[in-house]
């Protein structure tokens, strides 16, 4: 007569997992947020090459997630190095909000009160400007100084860096994308900027996003988003990740904290 509690309140089943993929054939590693730490991405160089010898051939692309500059001492050592490393395998690199801030600081004295409170005098002091060339300038002194003594080939590289890389069933962004926006209608802005919108939303995708920009203290991988902004700068861990199929594996590299 009646039916079983078992019956009733059968809970519904958990939502099928997500499995995003690489293309087969090619292999990803995306590296995040760096912030001047030169010491930790010449670690990181090494051991993903050494991690993709190791493996099957296969087309392989590296993506650095942006926010090479700023904050930590070594930022003109960074953009050398990936633009050296771009020279020996595909390298691809996403803009992030501090080369937004560090590239329209050269026009605009506003944003360039706010590089410099977040640090951009750090980048600036790793370029041929001294601290005691730096003290007494007015901004719009600055900004000569830094046009005579930052190379047009580092202004060129930061320019020409993407908003958003799509690769299989994976997209690469700095902060995170915009919900209920197509992926070709994105502003970059959002793409660069975004936070508690993109994190906190629930809705399912088809799709993983992979972004840096919020800082947590180890990566977080869910099957649709996947975190991996460490805190270089200050935590002295730099985390990158590698995918392959459906494969999903960490690469850290570690040194003294800020």
């Amino acid at each position: 007569m009646f039916k079983s509690l078992r019956t009733l309140f059968t809970p519904a089943p958990a939502p099928a997992r997500v499995m995003t993929a690489i293309p087969a054939g090619e292999r990803v590693y995306a590296v995040g947020d760096i912030h001047g730490r030169a010491d930790l991405f010449e670690t990181m160089v090494t051991r993903i090459e050494a991690d993709d010898a190791a493996r099957a051939p296969a087309r392989t692309t590296v993506i650095l997630l942006g926010d090479l500059v700023d904050r930590g001492p070594g930022s003109a050592q960074v953009i050398a190095m990936a633009r050296e490393w771009g020279r020996h395998r595909t390298v691809r690199c996403l803009q992030g909000n501090h080369e937004e801030m560090f590239l329209k600081s050269f026009t605009d004295e506003n944003t360039l009160r706010h590089f410099l409170r977040f640090g951009g005098r750090e980048t600036l002091f790793s370029y041929p400007i001294t601290p005691e060339e730096y003290q007494p300038t007015t901004l719009e002194e600055l900004q000569a100084l830094m046009a005579e003594r930052v190379p047009a080939a580092d202004i060129a590289f930061m320019q020409a860096m993407e908003d958003l890389i799509r690769i299989g069933d994976y997209v690469f962004v700095h902060a995170g994308i915009r919900p209920g926006v197509p992926l070709d209608a994105q502003n970059p802005g959002d793409l660069r900027w975004i936070r508690g919108e993109f994190l906190d939303d629930p809705a399912p995708r088809d799709f993983a996003v992979v972004h840096g920009h919020t800082i947590t203290p180890g990566p977080e991988l869910h099957p649709c988003r996947i975190g991996i902004d460490t805190g270089a700068f200050a935590s002295g861990q730099l985390t990158a990740i590698g995918l392959e199929g459906t494969d999903r594996w960490l690469i850290t590299a570690e040194g003294e904290p800020a």
